[in-house]
């Protein structure tokens, strides 16, 4: 396992790009135009700088990591010789069965492909192409370079191989990692939907502000962040898809707060918009 191809170059993808890198993996980093790599290229050495500055790493892996790195608009030029692929798209359930179409028919017999998501079916996915056994969840954690987890979901005919695979993968990327049968939300999204959807319904009933909201889980109940910092950090509108995808999946108690809807219908999409339930 040599060459990961990581699909998508938003912020989940540039980070997973970033931790294959630096963890000696050859990196192909796959987008829809040269304007949007470019982009991800300026963002992920400026990640190397800062991460070699404050020690984070060293000398060598921070020049490795930019040999390592490769930026290609072209699916085909990018995962025709990949060994692992993963997707890092939007969560929108169409989009990653044509992408895997694509992938299935570009890449060898052999290469596993991933997808990097909080709530999708990798079951789903893989009953769409050729190989569903060399098909699985990978649900990486913002920011990747700082989380440690890597949910590893699989579908229901994931192979023992596969997943054996992908753990090894996992571990030289320097992360633990927790096998989950799929549900939908996995683990760590049925539980971090439901604690993000009741803090917006109490700051939507004047329960108290934001901050204190946030202040209240990390200093009471020791989250690191909080529930509407990290919806920010997430996108409230990628938080809106996972909820929506829930209420589908799992009813009643996951129906998204209305004050997430109004805040995604007026563009307050949390810190890449610089306005969400803080001001950036």
């Amino acid at each position: 396992m040599q060459t990961i191809t990581v699909v998508g170059s938003g912020v989940m993808g540039k980070g997973i790009a970033y931790a294959s890198a630096i963890s000696g993996f050859k990196v192909f980093l796959n987008d829809f135009t040269q304007d949007i790599l470019e982009k991800a290229k300026y963002d992920i050495y400026g990640l190397l700088e800062g991460s070699l500055q404050k020690s984070f790493i060293t000398e060598e892996q921070y020049i490795s990591a930019k040999g390592n790195l490769v930026f290609e608009t072209d699916l085909e030029l990018a995962a025709k010789d990949a060994d692992l692929v993963i997707e890092a798209v939007l969560e929108r359930i169409e989009l990653k069965i044509d992408i895997f179409k694509k992938l299935d028919s570009i890449c060898r017999p052999d290469t596993i492909l991933a997808t990097n998501t909080s709530t999708m079916s990798p079951t789903e996915i893989g009953a769409q192409i050729s190989r569903p056994a060399k098909v699985i969840a990978m649900h990486f954690f913002n920011p990747v370079h700082k989380m440690k987890l890597i949910e590893l979901i699989r579908g229901l005919e994931t192979s023992d191989e596969t997943v054996q695979i992908v753990k090894e993968v996992s571990k030289r990327l320097k992360k633990e990692t927790v096998e989950v049968n799929e549900f939908p939300g996995f683990v760590t999204s049925r539980m971090n939907c439901l604690i993000g959807n009741e803090a917006m319904n109490m700051l939507m009933e004047g329960v108290a502000s934001a901050e204190d909201i946030d202040k209240a889980l990390k200093l009471g109940l020791n989250h690191p962040m909080g529930p509407l910092e990290l919806a920010d950090l997430v996108g409230l509108d990628t938080r809106l898809r996972n909820m929506e995808y829930l209420y589908q999946t799992l009813g009643e108690k996951y129906r998204p707060s209305p004050i997430l809807l109004k805040y995604v219908k007026a563009g307050r999409l949390g810190k890449k918009s610089n306005s969400g339930f803080y001001q950036y």
